[in-house]
């Protein structure tokens, strides 16, 4: 498409300007009213597609906007370089991954800046340079010191043919490693863990007065998972005097158990089994070991049905309730890690158990009473207690409390509090990522790397093969070490950090980037602590954000971050995601559409504005043919902006009339009605408002009359300052073509609408009553239909007439005319 301008050009010299001045830089001193600004720093995958246009566009824009009211805005940068996808490309290549990641940096960084997004880059800074692992490393160091970060066993997948653990995402859905093709194990390794179920109350209360989205706050609620039950003891029947422990948040339930099941890894599953059940038993315990916890606990068969995933013990307990034996089953979906590892089974009230009990031909005992609608299955509604014994007749909530009195007394009980939530497991068998700096020593035990030592670095000696081992476990020079404790030789820890680790703590390095004694410090970080406006996908709902929560508490506790406050990030911001042909559009589908072809055509400010027109920034939306279309129209919009901005086919007069006054309060309207939009994150609505404007002022100056010079002036500039924003480059070069050069317009003062102009000319509405003028009401044009019938039936004549009687029909042409029929 032609354009009166060019774009290239044009954009390239603002992008210039922008870095040479640096008026987006900050400083620690700066006087002004602070506000931090972030987009959760990317992994850097290489040039960056439509996801990250959209993302940046929109943390750009509130960058621009609250600089623009006189804020002095924090708007770092940087990379999440650590990670799998550097890995496995320097394992296909046969290299180094720091060549690699670097190389992909540089090509993130330049799409961003073609953007037209602005950054403090003085603040950049990688995941994967040596002062940040050293302040990784420092961070988990004091971890350790408190307690926080401990070592104990768990279970991980393991490829025989590769010799290593894999991530979750290197196991294919079959069950097969992705590199080798063979069958992976699960099997148990000693990990280190980050204690964060220490911080599950804090997390869980805290998350309800955050300014997130709901959606997110109910999600980092579900993941944690805080469960009030009881836990009791289920004796078993031989009278050897064992039991198992078992949790409900259902003890009302106890009545119904009809038998109970333990997970494959509980400690007395061997004491269970018997000898004619132990095949069985022991093939699904080996088949358990080679599945996924989110295998083993979906709520689909996975293509394994009931019976396969559950076999019988040969053993019994007690049901305390009832004094009945009940068969006790070992199933998958049962896991060792959560609770007791053992549930009591109520098939009556539980989906899951009643499906297991068909298969296996177990008895169901109903305890509530359902509706008299009720089809079948398991009903978990309330109700009325049923074959409940003591409990019978009452309520579900006043037989919980019966139940678990019953229990204190007879079974052992007492009341308890379950977590879904599980320590983090931080330790990867990888090669790129943060070496954890712990050593062992024979004599010494666990021996934490001295701070004066750190960082502790991943040599460059290395080369990635096809076997998908970590050099580290077999680099001598890198494994072999001293002891500091007793100089001993002694060994070093091979494993490498989760990089969910490194993205826990980034936004707190960016207040104090260049400080080499520690992370960050304190005083200078609670300057602009927590982040004012967080930015990202709502895919890092649980992990990263749940982690960062955790760390910002953690922090404070063990005195690294005294003074500041202890949730990170005060409001949240999750865009929608982009779809092309049903998936979401990502580099390891395949699907990206890459904007550097935009950037010729319509620029980057067509492309901005298309991302902040499509739709709700929080909706997801398709990609589709008529994508391209839509963009081209808002660089038609740009084109017809600069063409009225430069008096392209307009004449000037000096005289004033009516067409000027209403020219102003529409500038004034859109003014307040786009202040308002960015404030709630409508975008689109913004846009559209704008285009409104300027196809009003066009039609408007290019009528034979001619257009008020004055009257155009404050059109043309205030349409430039709401612009500026979200199309910076046209905006900054016509407010420069229109007030000289050295006049930036992202350096103005927002725009205030003067209330004087928003206040509407009131039009006469009549009110008749059976047709008959009754009431003339003087109200604004833009009067709801709701709101002229109550002004026309609180009229006093009016009420007079109808005298409390209601009206049989009410026809309303607003603004004009409200007619009553009595």
């Amino acid at each position: 498409m032609a354009r009166p301008f060019d774009v290239v050009a044009l954009e390239s010299k603002w992008q210039e300007r922008w870095r040479d001045l640096g008026i987006y830089e900050v400083n620690n001193d700066d006087p002004r009213e602070r506000f931090y600004a972030l987009c959760m720093y990317p992994y850097p995958s290489g040039v960056a597609h439509q996801g990250h246009v959209r993302n940046y566009t929109f943390g750009d824009l509130v960058v621009r906007y609250q600089t623009m009211r006189g804020k002095a805005v924090l708007s770092p940068f940087g990379f999440d370089s650590f990670g799998l996808p550097a890995e496995n490309a320097a394992i296909k290549a046969g290299s180094h991954p720091r060549p690699f990641t670097e190389a992909r940096i540089i090509e993130l960084r330049t799409s961003v800046q073609k953007l037209g997004a602005v950054y403090d880059w003085r603040r950049e800074i990688s995941s994967h340079e040596a002062e940040y692992i050293k302040c990784s490393q420092f961070l988990f160091l004091k971890m350790f010191e408190a307690g926080l970060a401990y070592r104990a066993q768990a279970p991980v997948n393991w490829c025989p043919g590769c010799a290593t653990v894999l991530a979750n995402e290197q196991v294919l859905a079959d069950g097969t490693c992705e590199r080798s093709g063979d069958l992976v194990e699960r099997k148990d390794l000693e990990q280190w863990f980050l204690a964060i179920t220490k911080y599950a109350d804090e997390l869980l209360s805290d998350v309800d007065a955050l300014q997130w989205p709901e959606r997110v706050k109910s999600m980092q609620r579900n993941w944690i998972g805080r469960s009030e039950g009881v836990e009791f003891s289920l004796a078993f029947a031989d009278g050897s005097g064992r039991a198992l422990r078992v949790f409900t948040t259902r003890p009302d339930t106890g009545f119904g158990v009809t038998y109970a099941v333990v997970a494959p890894e509980h400690h007395l599953l061997e004491a269970l089994t018997t000898s004619e059940h132990e095949v069985a038993v022991s093939e699904l315990v080996q088949r358990a070991r080679n599945s996924s916890e989110l295998e083993r606990t979906s709520s689909s068969d996975s293509g394994v049905g009931l019976d396969k995933r559950g076999a019988f013990t040969g053993s019994f307990v007690v049901n305390p309730f009832s004094g009945d034996e009940v068969p006790v089953y070992v199933a998958d979906y049962v896991l060792g890690t959560y609770g007791t590892g053992a549930i009591m089974a109520v098939p009556a009230e539980d989906e899951r158990d009643f499906a297991f009990a068909a298969v296996h031909g177990l008895p169901v005992v109903r305890t509530v009473a359902p509706p008299e609608a009720f089809d079948g299955g398991a009903y978990s509604g309330d109700g009325v207690k049923i074959n409940s014994g003591f409990m019978d007749g009452l309520d579900v909530a006043s037989a919980k409390i019966a139940a678990s009195e019953f229990l204190v007394g007879h079974g052992d009980g007492s009341s308890t509090v379950n977590y879904r939530l599980r320590d983090w497991l931080v330790s990867r068998q990888r090669f790129w990522g943060c070496p954890i700096p712990i050593i062992y020593c024979s004599s010494c035990g666990i021996v934490p790397v001295p701070y004066e030592q750190l960082p502790v670095l991943a040599p460059d000696d290395v080369t990635m093969d096809s076997s998908g081992q970590s050099p580290l476990a077999s680099h001598d020079g890198f494994r072999n070490a001293t002891c500091p404790t007793c100089d001993e030789p002694a060994r070093r820890e091979t494993d490498t950090l989760d990089t969910f680790f490194d993205s826990s703590w980034y936004y707190l390095r960016f207040t104090d980037p260049n400080n080499q004694q520690r992370p960050f410090d304190p005083e200078i970080a609670a300057s602009w602590m927590p982040v004012d406006q967080y930015i990202g996908g709502v895919e890092h709902a649980i992990l990263h954000l749940l982690y960062a929560r955790f760390f910002m508490k953690a922090m404070i506790d063990i005195g690294v971050a005294p003074g500041l406050e202890r949730e990170p990030f005060k409001r949240l911001f999750t865009q929608g995601m982009i779809r092309m042909d049903g998936s979401k559009m990502s580099k390891s589908k395949g699907n990206l559409v890459a904007p550097e072809a935009f950037y010729q055509t319509v620029g980057a400010d067509g492309l901005r504005l298309f991302h902040l027109f499509v739709g709700p920034p929080t909706d997801d939306f398709d990609w589709t043919d008529q994508s391209k279309e839509a963009i081209d129209g808002c660089g038609r919009f740009l084109d017809r902006l600069f063409r009225v901005a430069t008096l392209d086919n307009i004449t000037l007069r000096t005289d004033h009339d009516e067409s000027d006054d209403a020219i102003r309060r529409a500038v004034h309207r859109t003014i307040a009605k786009v202040s308002s939009d960015l404030e709630q994150w409508s975008y689109n609505t913004a846009v559209a408002a704008l285009m409104e404007l300027l196809n009003t002022v066009g039609k408007w100056a290019r009528d034979e009359r001619g257009a008020n010079e004055e009257t155009l002036n404050e059109a043309v500039d205030a349409l430039l300052l709401l612009l500026a924003p979200m199309a910076p480059h046209l905006s900054a070069e016509l407010w420069s073509q229109r007030h000289g050069e050295s006049s930036l317009v992202h350096t103005q003062h927002w725009p205030i609408a003067d209330p004087e102009l928003l206040r509407e000319e009131l039009v006469t509405m009549v009110v008749q009553v059976a047709g008959k003028l009754k009431a003339r009401i003087d109200v604004a044009p833009s009067i709801s239909e709701q709101d002229a019938i109550a002004a026309a039936l609180s009229d006093p004549a009016v009420a007079s007439l109808l005298a409390g009687a209601t009206p049989s029909r009410i026809v309303a042409k607003v603004p004009r005319m409200v007619n009553i029929v009595p």
